[in-house]
Order: structure tokens, then sequence, then C-alpha cells
């Protein structure tokens, strides 16, 4: 089955076919760091890398170019509250936002370009883009220049609106506009900004909007025509039709594939850090472990809205924690393989059909039941092509405990984790001890106070065996 995507431009499920054979450039829409990352935004990273190591595993080399926005109104507004300089707030936030990705299992982005870094590259577009007859410098002397909306016919068709149906662009003050439709390219500098947020124009000093940023960015590092431009849904109007616009304004194919995650929503409202219901990524991982969080977001699909409860991610940990219960005692079992090269044919056609993980994730949960059947009977050939299976599609979903960076975050250093083991090992022994002379009281205590202490004692065909409470997953 060829893989298959949708297309918000064509509201479409189409075949993927990459501007050049067996490469893929991505671009999708970095965080604006004005805050820490909540659960809404980490959501976008994960959809992302889930596709990146999709069409990787598939043959494809790919290039991922995801911006920083280190420089917008709201960077501003935050900095000036706190009294702290705009580049420093922003830093922070970038700092926790690469923090956020990496707990997650995230793998960095081929590149991440910051606005600030390409002022040079936009300020030639909005040249590009007045010279052409789509842009113009307002005639109030405040050196804002604005995107002509009606100058481009082809305005509203990623997301399907026309013109006359549009309320005003809400980016910058009216005065200066033909049409309040029209949209910023670049702000004037006022006293009421620092100068140190402003950069020399041609029609006077000041920064950069914000759509114009991405269209510059993208345009550096995957040329005119690349294959997939991503983001949230809430990216789609005004942010990436504006792109959209102004890219193709200045003679650009742009993107052939525009991919959109639906929104993580708390009581059916967007998670955001306005509304106040946000779940900031460091306070959620303090409940779950990251992995659990992340397969939390995996095991929908990427179109479907995710309502973010701890209710829901309590019981998404347990069904995660009954795959990685199978995984640690197979590999008990049968000293651990290496994941399989060749996946199960359902599991491959529910990920070419526009990246289905929740029907990936029924497949995964299939084959552990079948795995479990088997490890009663010990190390057998059919018991490691499971595992080896299993293990092969939890590395397409980022999720495979045996890989990294899981395998690296198993619990502390390696001394700890030793001298851990062997109290647990000498306690079990006391208890074998205790089994074995028929004293079942002593034996009894000893699984009572690993218990108190958070290990859960299994026993098994191959001898106890012991974890963690909240990892067990049996």
């Amino acid at each position: 089955m060829t893989l298959r995507l949708y297309d918000t431009a064509t509201a479409a499920v189409r075949d993927f076919e990459p501007v050049h054979p067996g490469k893929v450039g991505i671009y999708h829409c970095g965080l604006t760091v004005q805050g820490a990352p909540h659960v809404g935004h980490i959501y976008k990273e994960v959809v992302f890398d889930v596709l990146r190591r999709w069409l990787e595993r598939s043959g494809f080399e790919v290039t991922v170019i995801a911006n920083v926005t280190d420089i917008e109104d709201k960077i501003l507004t935050k900095s000036a509250e706190r009294g702290i300089p705009w580049w420093a707030h922003a830093y922070e936030f970038e700092r926790e936002l690469h923090w956020a990705y990496d707990v997650l299992g995230c793998r960095p982005p081929t590149y991440e370009p910051r606005a600030t870094g390409h002022i040079p590259e936009m300020l030639e577009m909005i040249a590009d883009l007045i010279e052409r007859g789509h842009a113009y410098v307002a005639p109030d002397g405040s050196g804002d220049v604005y995107f002509d909306v009606k100058s481009w016919p082809a305005y509203g068709a990623l997301s399907h609106q026309r013109i006359d149906d549009m309320e005003a662009a809400g980016d910058a003050d009216p005065r200066g506009k033909r049409d309040p439709r029209d949209f910023a390219l670049w702000k004037g500098w006022t006293d009421a900004t620092p100068r140190s947020a402003s950069w020399p124009a041609p029609w006077g000093r000041g920064r950069p909007g914000w759509h114009i940023e991405c269209s510059a960015m993208a345009g550096k590092y995957l040329g005119d025509e690349f294959d997939i431009h991503g983001g949230g849904l809430d990216l789609r109007f005004p942010h990436h039709e504006n792109e959209l616009a102004q890219s193709t304004a200045v003679g650009q194919k742009f993107a052939r594939f525009w991919m959109h995650n639906a929104l993580v929503t708390t009581a059916g409202e967007k998670m955001s850090k306005s509304m106040g219901n946000s779940a900031v990524v460091r306070n959620v991982v303090e409940r779950v472990r990251p992995i659990e969080l992340r397969y939390y977001l995996v095991q929908s699909h990427y179109r479907s809205v995710v309502e973010f409860s701890f209710e829901a991610l309590d019981e998404a940990a347990k069904s995660f924690q009954r795959i990685e219960g199978f995984v640690t005692r197979a590999v008990e079992v049968t000293g651990g393989v290496e994941p399989d090269a060749e996946l199960p044919g359902d599991f491959v056609a529910a990920m070419d059909d526009d990246l289905g993980t929740p029907a990936a994730i029924a497949v995964l949960h299939n084959t552990v039941r079948d795995g479990n059947k088997l490890v009663a009977d010990g190390d057998s050939e059919a018991l490691r092509e499971v595992l080896a299976s299993v293990r092969g599609m939890l590395g397409v979903l980022g999720l495979d405990p045996l890989a990294e960076p899981w395998v690296s975050r198993t619990g502390g250093s390696d001394e700890l984790t030793e001298v851990v083991d062997g109290l647990v090992q000498a306690l079990l022994e006391q208890r074998q001890a205790a089994r074995a002379r028929k004293d079942f009281a002593a034996a009894d205590d000893v699984r009572d106070r690993l218990k108190a202490l958070g290990v859960v004692v299994e026993d098994t065909p191959q001898g106890p065996r012991w974890s963690l409470a909240s990892t067990e997953g049996n």
C-alpha cells in the first residue's frame, strides 16, 4: 500500500509523492517561546516525530525544519511584565521547549532556525512582494508594511474561505491598512517596545510580522517547493493561510501537502495559557512517566481531538504498562532480541493510511496478547518472533522501552540500579528460603515489606521477578 496522507488544502487523503524521489522535506511551525509548553504544544512535536519515524522506516531520507519564533508581540509583552529583556525571556522558554520534546522522546529537527536569525531573508521577501504589487508600505509614516489580500485572488484556498467572509486581521494598528483584512509583514518600531527588538529596513526600523518569519525560513532551507508543511489545526488560519499567500505570491510552489494535527482540549475547550487550563509538560510528567504521556498522545489519530484529563492519562499509562510488561518478561525468558525489520502487514497498512496510529496500536496489543500466551512456555522461536515484532512496532511509535532515550532513563545511575537490584534480590532469596521451609508467614512478610516500599513481586516459572509499582504492567 502506498503512503496516503490527508492534505488540508484539498480536503482529501492523497497518495504521497515527494518532490524528489527518496527524499522528504518537512517544515512544521515551532513554538512561540513565550512560556513553558503544555501538552497541547507538545502534541504537534509527537505527531511529526512519528511521521518522521514512519517515513524513515519506509526508506525515505527525511529533512525536518522546525523553527523557533523568538520575536513576537506576546514575548515582548510577557518579558516586560517580568521586567527582563525580551531575548532572555525567549531563550529561557526555548530551552524549556527543548527539554519538553526531549523528555518525550522526540528527536530534534534536522535544523531549528530562529526567527531573529533570518531578518535579511524576510526583508528580501517583503521587498519582492512590494515590487510585485502584493504588499505596500503604510502611508501614515509608521513604517508598517502590509500584504494586500485582495491582490492575491487565491487567498483563502487553504482554509476554504472567501475573502468577503473574513474578519479584519488583528495583528497591527488598522490605521495604515488599505483593507482591514490585510496583515502585517513588518511592524514599525515605536517607543513602546525596546529598540533591541527592532532592525533597520528600507521602509523604517521595526520587526517582522509573525507570518513572514515562517515563509522566509521554510524557503531558505527547503527551497521553493517541498513536501509537507504542518502544525496544529489552530494555525491553519490565519497563519498558514498567510504563509501560503506570501510564498506563492513571490513565485514559489511552496508545500505539496498541508498536515494539521487536531487540538488538545480540556473540558471541550482548546488548551491554552490564556484560558488557564493548560497542563504544563513538566508538571504532567511528575504524575506519569514521559513514555506513558507519549503513548497517551500517540494512541489517538492525529486529526482527532484529544480531550485531556488525568483519568484518561492514567488509563493510557496502564495500557502501555501491559505492553511494557510483556517486553520485560519476554526479554527475561529469551535474553532479548533486536527489533524486527519486517512489521505486521496490518500495522503497515494502518500507518500508510494517513498515519493511522489507533489501528496500528490495536495490532500491537493483539500481538502482545499472543506473546503473553507464549511466555509461560519458556524460550521459543515463536516468542522471539513476537518480541522482535513488538519492538519493531514500538520503535516506529517512539515507544520501545529498550531503545533510546528510554533505556537510559530506567532509574538513576548504573551503580545505584545495581545496588537496589542486589538488595531486592537478597530479600527475594530470603522469601524463597522461607517458602522452602514452609514458613509462609515469613515469606508473605517479605513480600508485604517490599510492596510497602513500592516493589511488586511476581512469581513466574523462571522464578520471582520484581518491578516498581508505578511501572508494573501485569
